[in-house]
This record gives C-alpha cells, sequence and structure tokens, in this order.
C-alpha cells in the first residue's frame, strides 16, 4: 500500500508512519509515543534509532526492500521461539520433555480452565506411553508456526465439525498440513490429545485447544478501538467472533 510506484522498496519516513500507524492501534503500542516505553528517560529522540536505523542505515537512505523485511520478521519470529525452547531446555540437551511442551501450550489458557488443563499437562509423566517423549526444537517451532496460523487452523476445524462432528488425530494432522502447511509428528499429536481430550474419548476437544492457542497469540493484539480496525485485527487474531463474521 505505501510502495506507490511498485519498486519493491520504501523509505525511511514511509516506514514511520506505517510503525506510528499500528502502534496507535496496538493496545501496548498506544502507550509508547513515538516508540518509547513508559518511564524511559532519554537525552535524545530514540525514533530513528534501533530496527529504524537498522533497515535504512545510519544517515536514512538506503531503502527497504520487501523481501529483506519479510526475511527478518521471519528470522525475529524462529529467533523468538529458539529463546523459549531453551528455555525448557535447561540441560541443554536439545530436547525437552513431554510434560514441558505441554505447560508451553497452556501458558495462556483461559484462567477458568487453567487448572484442569495443569492437571492434564502433570498427568503426562504417568502416561506409559508419553512420559519419555522428547520433543525436538524442530517439533517445537512446527507448533509455533502453527499458532501463527489461527485463522485457517479455526476455519477448518469449525468446518470439519459442522460436517463431521468429532475431530480425531488423523483429522487434525490433515488439518495443520493441507490447510496450514504445518507437520506435526505423531507424538505431537499424541500430546495435544492428551491435554485437550478433556473427556479422554479419543476426540479433541477442539473449541479448548484453539482458545488456548489464540490467547497465547493475541494477547499484545488487542484492539484500541472498535470499527475496521479491530475487526481487521480480530480476524487476523483468528478470534471466534472474526470465525462467525466470516462464515456469515
Amino acid at each position: 500500500m505505501f510502495d506507490v510506484d511498485h519498486s519493491g522498496v520504501i523509505d525511511r519516513e514511509e516506514f514511520k508512519k506505517v510503525m506510528s500507524l499500528m502502534r496507535s492501534f496496538n493496545r501496548q503500542g498506544s502507550t509508547h509515543k513515538d516508540g518509547l516505553r513508559i518511564g524511559l528517560k532519554v537525552g535524545q529522540p530514540v525514533e530513528n534509532g534501533g530496527v529504524v536505523e537498522y533497515f535504512f542505515g545510519s544517515d536514512g537512505n538506503e531503502p527497504l526492500h520487501c523481501v529483506r523485511f519479510s526475511n527478518f520478521l521471519k528470522e525475529l519470529h524462529d529467533e523468538i521461539i529458539r529463546l523459549e525452547f531453551s528455555h525448557y531446555d535447561v540441560k541443554s540437551s536439545k530436547t525437552i520433555p513431554a510434560k514441558d511442551f505441554a505447560l508451553s501450550m497452556v501458558a495462556s489458557a483461559d484462567m477458568n480452565h487453567i487448572n484442569k488443563l495443569l492437571d492434564r499437562a502433570d498427568g503426562l509423566v504417568k502416561e506409559p506411553d508419553l512420559k519419555d517423549i522428547r520433543i525436538t526444537f524442530e517439533e517445537f517451532k512446527a507448533f509455533a508456526d502453527l499458532r501463527q496460523r489461527l485463522e485457517p487452523l479455526s476455519m477448518a476445524i469449525f468446518a470439519h465439525g459442522k460436517v463431521n462432528g468429532l475431530l480425531t488425530k488423523e483429522d487434525l494432522k490433515r488439518a495443520t498440513q493441507h490447510v496450514c502447511g504445518v507437520n506435526l509428528t505423531d507424538r505431537v499429536v499424541d500430546i495435544i490429545f492428551h491435554v485437550f481430550d478433556t473427556n479422554q474419548d479419543g476426540n479433541l476437544s477442539s473449541e479448548e485447544f484453539l482458545r488456548a492457542l489464540e490467547r497465547r497469540e493475541t494477547a499484545i493484539r488487542q484492539p484500541t478501538i472498535p470499527g475496521p480496525w479491530g475487526f481487521l485485527s480480530c480476524w487476523f487474531s483468528g478470534r471466534k467472533c472474526s470465525l462467525k463474521q466470516v462464515v456469515l
């Protein structure tokens, strides 16, 4: 939208305008005027520093290519996931226990349901087929990538439920692979079902599963105002309100 001459690049001033606009429609960003955190004291403006200087150079004259920006976002996402994985990989074994993986899934669950989900996660150590499972970084990252595709995943699960009812392990794997382009291993799916198959009938409690993922990804994305911007934020976060509106 801001690359008006279709050159594939934008300049510094255009980028700063976009970032200012995005901050104004984000609950956390709206409190950070000009990119400054509340209580941060500096001797000079920082708006032109940090990521702006990284993209456009110290003199601000370097153009920002779309490919470079896209790669930056992907690398940033991957690095955040790696830091989270390292938090659980305390022995630097390059794998984490099934219980820790389960805890990472339910960390931001609804407070009305979190105790039940935490109990299910704790119960993994008592399951003979699951207690010794170790999750690799690749498996951990695949699940994190799935959280980035909540809108199509929600739609796929919603549509499947309307047509076929219950969601089995094979159904979930097919949805993640064919709709979201994410391959989940059998052991990751087994852990998901152990935690979110709350009545233990072999079928996923999809509403609680999607709610836990959605809360994890959208805690800081809530719109500060209603209307089109709020609707778009709701849509891309995969919340149920957007799902109903899309279907209608």
